[in-house]
């Protein structure tokens, strides 16, 4: 539900931008708005579910996303909508951390664990597939309202199912929320965003984004030394000195940068620079997002032999080898010249993704599931965020669309080529047990 809505809004800005005259700005904030918050209490979602009970905070986020689809779909303008996004956001900080802690908490051995990670990613697959198609679809057919609508019953079968097959989950009630390391996590993820907006329309020079980035360099010192000082912090800076999981959620970032922000450039090329209706647009996206329905699948099986990190380091380089021929294969190629890259970038980013995922939650000490979890979704997210920001603002400050459509490609491959990197050195050869090193 939560990837769903990702993927789907893709398709769908162009045509809401269109209808309420949105900027591209204004474009970017109606996808990034609800990143944003996503990404920013992500930690926080964590940290609540290790206190209160994973299974708890998973159905508060169930309710609190639910209804503010709802909200989406009813907005009038474009910032009644991004504030329902916002609210879409903290469901979704809510929901996420606490899935792949209930499947820890369901699957103790490693085997089981990387099996059911492995379905997590397929179903994340499934679901990215699924939204550029379906987006498509219903814009076309019955308005990109429904792009929100369709998260109501999905939602309240998700609730029900839930509390009726999951069981309750043990409270650390000893474990308080540091809130000034939050707000100063938020004030970081929220700058970062907004100069990468921003960047596009006023300049990379503009006294605004410097002062912007500044104070993201200072909040993010702040959220440091809060979490050096606290007695309870919300991300303990020990678990960051693990290779495994500190190496796993910049692989993680960096591939979402690159996949997300290639998924969001390319859907406005083909809308804006094409004309393609946005069901049109969505079947000329299905190779990037298809090839991740089976990728996590395949690369969980294959893990029990080879172990992660020759797949995360495939993945990354397929990922690398599509954007980069994308970028190398002219400004206006014909359609068929682009399926190959596409299909190696969604191919080679699910196919990480199992991986980097059983990584970072196996070096995490159970009792800290549910933060490890948040950490990688987090960093995920910083880098949705970011690759669609940075995306957005390269084709607005390149003279040819064109170009900034391939610069921004070929950002993104250096992006992919720097997770494979950083996979050689930080993923164990085979998966670890448990604890952190």
């Amino acid at each position: 539900m939560v990837i769903l809505d990702v993927t789907a809004i893709n398709v769908a800005v162009p045509v809401v931008g269109r209808e309420m005259s949105a900027s591209l700005t204004g474009i970017q904030w109606i996808t990034d708005g609800y990143t944003l918050i996503f990404a920013g209490l992500l930690l926080t979602g964590g940290a609540l579910g290790d206190r209160l009970g994973n299974r708890r905070i998973f159905c508060t986020g169930a309710v609190v996303f639910t209804v503010a689809s709802a909200g989406c779909g009813l907005a009038e303008n474009t910032g009644t909508l991004v504030a329902a996004r916002l609210v879409e956001g903290v469901g979704a900080a809510l929901i996420v951390p606490g899935s792949l802690a209930l499947l820890q908490q369901a699957y103790p051995s490693p085997a089981e664990r990387s099996r059911a990670f492995g379905l997590w990613g397929s179903m994340a697959g499934v679901a990215a597939a699924a939204g550029p198609l379906l987006g498509g679809l219903l814009v076309t057919t019955v308005g990109w309202r429904w792009v929100f609508f369709i998260n109501l019953p999905v939602g309240c079968a998700c609730l029900l199912l839930t509390l009726r097959h999951v069981p309750a989950s043990a409270r650390r009630t000893d474990r308080p929320v540091d809130w000034p390391a939050q707000c100063a996590l938020v004030a970081m993820v929220a700058l970062l965003i907004a100069v990468l907006n921003e960047a596009g329309r006023r300049g990379w020079a503009d006294p605004l984004i410097l002062a912007g980035a500044g104070l993201c360099l200072l909040a993010a010192a702040a959220f440091v030394l809060r979490e050096r000082a606290a007695r309870t912090p919300v991300l303990p800076l020990r678990l960051l000195r693990s290779r495994p999981m500190g190496g796993g959620a910049a692989i993680g970032l960096l591939f979402n940068f690159a996949f997300y922000g290639m998924i969001f450039t390319a859907s406005l090329y083909f809308q804006h620079h094409r004309g393609l209706t946005a069901l049109r647009t969505g079947i000329a996206l299905f190779p990037a997002v298809a090839m991740t329905m089976f990728a996590s699948v395949l690369s969980g099986r294959l893990a029990r032999r080879t172990g992660h990190r020759p797949l995360v380091v495939t993945g990354m380089l397929l990922g690398a080898a599509g954007l980069a021929g994308w970028a190398a294969a002219g400004p206006d190629p014909d359609y068929l010249l682009l399926v190959a890259p596409m299909m190696a970038a969604g191919f080679g980013t699910s196919f990480a993704l199992t991986g980097s995922t059983t990584t970072v939650m196996s070096a995490a000490p159970d009792t800290y599931s549910g933060t490890a979890s948040a950490l990688f979704n987090t960093t995920r997210q910083i880098g949705s965020a970011a690759g669609v920001a940075l995306g957005g603002s390269l084709l607005a400050a390149t003279a040819s669309f064109t170009t900034g459509l391939r610069t921004s490609m070929a950002v993104g491959a250096a992006a992919y080529l720097t997770a494979a990197a950083l996979a050689l050195f930080c993923i164990p050869p085979k998966a670890p047990r448990h604890g952190a090193d």
